[in-house]
């Protein structure tokens, strides 16, 4: 591998490596990523990465939690765990071995400690939820300061939960570390001591009694997550202090964007015509005003990488160069990027006549 200098930092225009394929459990497997030039990673505890894979059929995109630290930064890991009637996530079980080259766009993503720097923390999570907790909880320990962390995970069974025993050593080796373990059912012949059942306001009063003055992050199934903030709500929580991760179509947009103030009578209309400018291909494409930037690409043989489709990943970031969309999204691009002229294809809708830079 050649050596180059710490401070130039991987960046998407190179391809991952993998080089370890770890098993967590049933269905569940850390691939562990290296840049071929030796370039060390750059990104914030809680990011995620968005992967292109090559399944039959054409690349698939899909985007997935960090749950390596940023303080361990010669490799990259990510920890997926397949769902039934997974495509990408089985793939990657099935196909994936050392010395295998993928495509991958980020670092990514708001869900980081880094901007909600707080002196106690109450992580909650669920069966694959818990990667983001993992790499925040790893940089914390790397670190060495004191800390305090209340840290909540939800599996089936305990032999469901993810990074159990590297958790537990690092709860063993660092005051602060207080990890509280929820599960469905007990293991068959093994004995379960801890919390059982379904999490709720009586868990976590006992598990951070102090809970009102924790910066609370959570990540894990959309029910799940709304179970959390109902109990938390319910509570008198400051929901000002709580922080969620989720590549599922939430209930509603969390952020909304209208680029030009419009009016009622300005919104995207199924029976009124958009021109869409492909600027460099040299493209052009109709389509109604209902239909999104990416389905009109799409259509006309333009690709543009996406993976959530609802605007949450920002893996179709494209840049606008002319003309107004509509866009309603989750999260997924920031306003700096806006006022550049970024727009994110999966959710946004042309208004007469747009250009764009592909």
């Amino acid at each position: 591998m050649q050596q180059v200098a710490a401070s130039a930092f991987w960046t998407d225009d190179e391809m991952l490596e993998c080089v370890q394929i770890l098993p967590e459990g049933p269905n569940v497997v850390t691939v562990c990523f290296q840049a071929p030039s030796g370039r060390p990673f750059g990104f914030l505890a809680g990011q995620f990465i968005t992967l292109e894979l090559p399944v039959p059929g054409g690349p698939l995109y899909r985007t997935y939690t960090i749950s390596s630290s940023p303080s361990r930064p010669l490799s990259l890991t990510v920890t997926v765990k397949a769902q039934e009637n997974s495509i990408g996530t089985r793939w990657m079980i099935e196909n994936l071995r050392p010395r295998m080259l993928l495509k991958a766009s980020g670092p990514a993503g708001r869900f980081t400690m880094a901007e909600h720097q707080a002196e106690k923390y109450l992580f909650i999570s669920a069966g694959s939820g818990i990667t983001p907790m993992m790499s925040m909880t790893t940089q914390i320990f790397d670190l060495g300061r004191p800390c305090d962390i209340v840290f909540v995970n939800c599996a089936r069974r305990p032999s469901d939960i993810i990074f159990r025993k590297r958790l537990e050593h690092m709860a063993s080796r660092m005051e602060g570390i207080d990890l509280k373990w929820v599960v469905g059912a007990p293991d068959i012949y093994q004995p379960w001591t801890g919390y059982q059942g379904r999490f709720n306001q009586l868990m976590l009063g006992l598990m951070a009694p102090d809970y009102l003055e924790r910066e609370v992050f959570c990540c894990g199934p959309e029910t799940f997550m709304q179970a959390v903030r109902e109990a938390l709500f319910g509570l008198g929580f400051n929901m000002d202090h709580y922080h969620q991760e989720s590549f599922h179509a939430p209930q509603q947009p969390v952020a909304s964007l209208i680029e030009a103030p419009l009016l009622d009578d300005d919104l995207p209309e199924e029976d009124v015509l958009a021109e869409i400018n492909f600027e460099a291909s040299g493209v052009t494409q109709l389509c109604p005003e209902t239909e999104t930037v990416l389905s009109a690409a799409r259509t006309a043989g333009i690709a543009i990488p996406s993976g959530c489709t609802f605007g949450v990943c920002g893996t179709c970031k494209i840049r606008k160069t002319a003309g107004t969309v509509h866009m309603v999204h989750n999260g997924g691009i920031t306003e700096d990027e806006i006022d550049e002229g970024y727009i994110l294809a999966c959710c946004s809708h042309p208004k007469g006549k747009v250009t764009l830079n592909l």
